[in-house]
């Protein structure tokens, strides 16, 4: 299929019309960015980038869709963002009854049904899991979406910690991690940059037409001594596990448990339940964090996002399930690199 974004919207315009149905609601209002991002086709209904609400709403019921917004966004999200073919209901921004009018818009459009909502107010019902769960299979738009967003994060990666200094703080290398995310387009979404008293390596989440890519890279500028090349061969092999449990089917508590038994072998029992190991990526990082109860089963067309640890170690990459097997959407071909599982995975880069 040639999608494009009037396709894009139209097809999900259809699935939120099919979820009324199934629930015999009259609306469903999409209040958070990251709602907001899905239905139409990656775009940016906020002006804050940690607000978990915007400034624009999207609202479907059986015969309309609509863009709520103030009249101080309007124009810019129709210029520089909302793409498609929208009803838009603009209310004056200064208006002291702003809230209670949209409230009124929003029950007389759903004309006395209930109102499902991904992040529900009085009188509105809760968008049962198993629906918010049909987003994580990215449709074939997001998921080229998604490789231009990896692409250009991994760049920003690298461009950093190869102009970095070994006098740099941790606050300037971070400062520099931002800066090429956003000379190229990107929000930085969470940053950060660890030093010579813990390690040297850039972990960050970058969002990009609302997806969000993670990666982290190390960087060492001592000279090579013994047991670096193990520290890299013991993370990249405790990650491999994880990688080679994300199977069409499998559950996301079946990876989680894999680390598990992958760190105990290596010596690090109990690590897996101390830090956050990752999970469902796409339109937050993550969607959907693998633990031991997630039965949530992967699905082709998901994206996954694991960033195992071990002292003085730390891998991460956004990959896509797709056609039964693992693509990394956050690889740069100029980074060091080892081929581990028949993936190629990211080495420490080495400056003497």
């Amino acid at each position: 299929m040639n999608w494009n974004v009037e396709l894009e919207i139209a097809h999900k315009l259809a699935q939120m019309r099919g979820w009324l149905e199934q629930e015999k609601a009259g609306a469903l209002r999409l209040r958070g960015v990251d709602w907001f991002a899905w239905a139409t086709a990656g775009a940016s209904g906020s002006t804050c980038q940690t607000a978990e609400c915007g400034c624009a709403e999207v609202l479907v019921t059986r015969d309309a869709a609509y863009i709520l917004t103030d009249a101080a966004e309007a124009q810019r999200l129709r210029q520089e963002e909302v793409r498609g073919c929208w009803t838009w209901q603009v209310t004056p921004w200064m208006q002291p009854r702003l809230a209670e009018l949209r409230e009124h818009f929003v029950q007389h459009a759903a004309q006395g049904r209930p109102v499902l909502c991904d992040r529900p107010g009085l009188h509105e019902r809760c968008l049962p899991v198993a629906l918010r769960e049909e987003r994580l299979p990215l449709l074939a738009p997001e998921q080229a979406r998604y490789r231009e967003v990896g692409r250009l994060a991994s760049a920003a990666a690298s461009e950093a910690l190869r102009a970095a200094r070994p006098d740099w703080s941790e606050q300037e290398l971070a400062g520099a991690c931002a800066r090429a995310l956003w000379s190229r387009g990107l929000h930085a979404v969470y940053v950060l940059a660890a030093g010579a008293e813990r390690f040297e390596r850039y972990r960050r989440a970058a969002q990009g037409f609302g997806l969000c890519a993670s990666l982290s890279r190390q960087r060492r500028f001592r000279p090579a001594r013994d047991g670096i090349g193990e520290a890299d061969a013991a993370i990249l092999a405790l990650e491999a596990v994880a990688l080679d449990a994300c199977v069409a089917g499998h559950a996301l508590s079946m990876v989680y448990h894999a680390l598990d038994s992958a760190y105990a072998y290596a010596g690090q029992p109990d690590t897996v339940q101390e830090f956050r190991q990752g999970g469902i990526a796409g339109y937050r990082a993550p969607e959907v964090a693998a633990g031991a109860h997630t039965e949530i089963a992967l699905k082709d067309g998901m994206a996954v996002a694991f960033h195992p640890s071990l002292p003085g170690s730390m891998v991460e990459d956004t990959f896509l399930l797709s056609g039964g097997r693992l693509h990394n959407l956050t690889c740069d071909p100029d980074w060091p690199a080892a081929t581990v599982q028949g993936r190629r995975r990211p080495l420490t880069l080495e400056v003497q």
